[in-house]
């Protein structure tokens, strides 16, 4: 028709205009979004703030801060015009405001000219060890991915808080108080704010490479899941800004970590989990969401504690069959004498020994509760149900926990070629949790104790979409993901050497923690797998994961529910009288029961038990005695010899203590720290001409860093530091 084709061209300049961004006024690197703007503009904080109450777009909590800190902030347009010429006092306002509730912000733009969220991330952004992400960190990763380091082109987030002394000080440096909330723009120092309690700390780790960056804190005096969720939205783009792609982010399992995914858009319904949320919102980027693993665990522990038993299709799990393997004492046992002893046909005694350092969902349980059940015990028949659950458990454990290339069975990272494995394991665990039943029928995972098994789920499912979209398709960023990465496990180590640092046992002052913050940033080093890589000191991460997961051990279980029983060391081993003589072998101190070998065998013995209770570490609580593991592949039941109520110390421990206490008896006792120390090395110099000790451990030292502070190391301090403190 006449005119068609002018139309169609005005209708193509349209469709380009409108593509295009709004402009903003000169100067301004923001979109604004003033269309619709309302002819009563409010003029003062208290009006603005009245306007927000009466559309409901601002809680009642945040208005009382934002009063208190920015009564006489002006609210003229023309003031919001320039965003290079904000005062620092509307930079805090701006911050403050897009951190505590979006929805507020995003409302407040429409009438006022504020800058682009992405836009906030440099006015949160501080030197040296101020609160806000530190720039300083920022720029070596940067420099890092300019180099071409493959390494660090990829992360995951996570994000752990840690509580704070509420306490105001007078800083002479700064000649300002401090105490107060603190997001990277400034103090929040007015009379009527309230005091900082807690600090939220964020780190960013390698998917595929076990480095680690410490990228910045907040003060903060209450921790919700919005504020997180906006932390962790600039904290990707900042990230983002530097060349480095997040591929996932991690909370704890807890009640502002399931609002924190809620808020980012993640949905656990087991029917329909959504394990993705895109940044920025409205994009195509994903990036998925893990729950820390030990939290969930601890969540489905305390859901067992309460329902008592779970049931499932024609199976039963009973919480009681793990609390009486707890509470079993020593169970005096005769087994057959192996043909290689020499006296076949006789039987030699052993005495049952829990090791209280198994965790409870491992394979150790289920091995044990299985044996217990064989030997007839009447508290452990009809265990099978339990077994099936606790070994499905340590499955997933032992999937979410890998720590590096040298794990065995399902402890390695996730590969293409144990993929299908991992997977089916997935598919049955959901098959499994969503058939879970209380004693009357009401399934688990709608119930009020789900978020455990929700959590895992969930993991499940980000792992397996992180493997078929950055695994699977060719031109991939890896060929493997450090399942280790998505815990909080690398982040609590930071924290452990942060609390160290503090010189505290309890919780830190504001001054005192920024103190210890900038005491680790200077030692941060960023280098894969170095012990200093987070400013973390000498403390492996196997220690930390141990220790994090300490409230999961049968040890643990048994204080809960015996909390009278204590440490129950003998007390006539004649070690006490000093009468320890020179050394022998441990063969002769078995058939020589002289008062010089008896005394060596009591002293070792003693160590063994003292250690037996403090150290966190299964395989290396199991080596301290002289068990016959030929009885029991596991080590969370031990096969233990006695002699009267002392029980035998392994060959090795019996070794470090005979060395021990010739060096002592060479060099004498001034019993001052220094000479001690000396002692030790001198102990530790002998020991260098002997035999391999502890053989059982030879591959538990590929289950953490690969350095001297081992565990083997670790062990023989142990027993060497015991043994001379105990003299």
């Amino acid at each position: 028709p006449p005119g068609a084709g002018r139309r169609r061209k005005r209708s193509r300049t349209r469709v380009r205009a409108l593509k295009q961004p709004l402009r903003g006024p000169p100067g301004g690197d923001h979109n604004y979004s003033l269309r619709g703007r309302p002819t009563d503009t409010p003029r003062t904080v208290a009006s603005l703030l009245r306007m927000l109450v009466k559309k409901r777009q601002l809680p009642e909590e945040i208005v009382s801060l934002l009063r208190a800190q920015f009564s006489d902030l002006p609210f003229e347009l023309h003031s919001w015009r320039q965003m290079a010429e904000y005062s620092p006092e509307m930079r805090q306002f701006a911050c403050i405001l897009h951190l505590y509730h979006i929805k507020a912000y995003d409302y407040l733009r429409k009438i006022f000219p504020l800058p682009h969220p992405c836009s906030l991330t440099n006015w949160l952004s501080n030197n040296e060890a101020a609160a806000g992400f530190s720039n300083d960190i920022f720029l070596r990763l940067q420099e890092k991915v300019e180099r071409g380091d493959q390494a660090y082109c990829y992360c995951a987030v996570m994000v752990q808080d840690m509580s704070l002394q509420k306490q105001q000080e007078w800083d002479p440096q700064t000649r300002r108080l401090t105490g107060f909330v603190d997001l990277g723009a400034g103090i929040l120092d007015a009379d009527e704010a309230p005091l900082a309690s807690e600090a939220i700390i964020l780190m960013a780790v390698g998917i595929s490479s076990p480095w680690t960056a410490p990228l910045g804190y907040f003060f903060v005096n209450s921790m919700t899941g919005r504020l997180l969720a906006q932390l962790f939205h600039q904290t990707i783009s900042k990230l983002n800004n530097i060349g480095i792609t997040v591929l996932a982010v991690t909370s704890g399992a807890s009640a502002c970590g399931a609002e924190t995914a809620r808020a980012l858009g993640i949905r656990m319904d087991p029917e329909r989990i959504r394990c993705t949320f895109h940044h920025p919102p409205g994009s195509a980027h994903s990036i998925t969401y893990f729950f820390d693993v030990c939290h969930a665990l601890q969540l489905i522990r305390n859901a067992l504690q309460c329902f008592q038993k779970v049931e499932w299709l024609s199976d039963t799990m009973w919480w009681q069959h793990v609390v009486e393997l707890a509470a079993l004492g020593e169970q005096r046992v005769l087994e057959p004498c192996s043909p290689s002893s020499g006296r076949s046909g006789s039987k030699e005694s052993y005495h049952l020994k829990v090791n209280f350092a198994t965790l409870l969902f491992s394979e150790g349980v289920a091995d044990a509760l299985e044996h217990l059940q064989k030997l007839g015990l009447a508290s452990f028949q009809n265990c099978s149900g339990t077994v099936k659950f606790v070994r499905l458990m340590s499955s997933l454990c032992d999937v979410f926990c890998g720590r590096g290339p040298y794990g065995k069975g399902l402890k390695v990272p996730l590969l293409a070629g144990n993929y299908t494995k991992i997977s089916n394991l997935f598919n049955e665990a959901k098959s499994f949790f969503v058939t879970l039943t209380d004693s009357v029928g009401r399934y688990i995972i709608k119930s009020k104790r789900k978020l455990g098994f929700l959590s895992l789920l969930l993991n499940a499912e980000s792992l397996k979409w992180l493997y078929s979209n950055y695994m699977c398709p060719e031109g991939t960023p890896s060929h493997h993901l450090q399942t280790y990465a998505f815990s909080l496990d690398p982040l609590e180590l930071f924290l452990r050497a942060l609390q160290q640092a503090c010189g505290t046992s309890g919780s830190p002052t504001c001054t005192v923690f920024q103190a210890a913050y900038h005491k680790l940033l200077a030692s941060c080093s960023l280098s894969p797998g170095s012990p200093h890589g987070s400013g973390s000191g000498n403390v492996s991460s196997l220690d930390v994961s141990l220790s994090h997961s300490r409230d999961l051990t049968l040890g643990s279980i048994r204080a809960q529910y015996n909390p009278a029983r204590g440490r129950a060391l003998a007390t006539e081993y004649p070690f006490c009288a000093g009468l320890l003589l020179h050394s022998s072998a441990l063969s002769n101190a078995l058939t020589d029961l002289s008062l010089h070998a008896w005394s060596v065998t009591c002293a070792a013995s003693f160590v063994a038990e003292q250690l037996a209770w403090d150290l966190q570490c299964e395989a290396c609580l199991a080596s301290l005695f002289d068990s016959d593991e030929s009885r029991l592949r596991c080590r969370s039941v031990l096969y233990v010899k006695k002699l009267g109520r002392v029980s035998l110390p392994s060959a090795s421990v019996h070794c470090i203590a005979s060395i021990s206490e010739r060096v002592l008896k060479r060099y004498g006792n001034k019993n001052t720290k220094l000479w001690h120390s000396s002692l030790e090395q001198k102990v530790f110099q002998e020991l260098l001409g002997e035999r391999p000790l502890f053989p059982t451990l030879t591959n538990h030292l590929f289950e953490g860093e690969l350095s001297i502070n081992n565990h083997y190391t670790v062990l023989l301090k142990k027993i060497t530091r015991c043994y001379l403190n105990m003299r």
